[in-house]
């Protein structure tokens, strides 16, 4: 079983950048594909960005599209969310999750393994 640690959150400035990254342990990194999500506060959990096994094929949800991306080196075992342009409504725990399941995952219920969450907070 993979075990997940996600990293680089904080407190950012609105417009400021963030870059998150999720260290893999456990097993062959390169066998999962990976997501990020958040949890805004008082909401669930919400898909953010998905990368295939490969590294070939990126998703980014709607609400972060142009402002956000995600990229995985598979040497590392690591998977980032680079975040830009920041806004207060990206306030949220992030999580990063694995799922050998399918590259094209974007729910929850499709992601077997989690780490444990880092905070962002975007102040105005």
């Amino acid at each position: 079983q993979v075990q997940l640690v996600e990293s680089g959150g904080g407190l950012v400035q609105v417009g400021g950048s963030l870059r998150l990254s999720c260290a893999a342990s456990g097993d062959t990194f390169s066998n999962y594909a990976m997501g990020w999500f958040r949890q805004r506060p008082g909401k669930g959990r919400e898909f953010v960005a998905r990368i295939s096994r490969s590294g070939g094929s990126t998703y980014v949800g709607d609400s972060v599209m142009g402002r956000f991306s995600i990229s995985r080196d598979n040497a590392k075992n690591t998977v980032f969310l680079q975040m830009n342009v920041l806004k207060s409504e990206d306030t949220a725990v992030y999580y990063c999750a694995a799922t050998v399941s399918s590259d094209l995952a974007v729910r929850t219920s499709e992601y077997g393994y989690w780490g444990q969450g880092t905070q962002v907070t975007v102040s105005s």
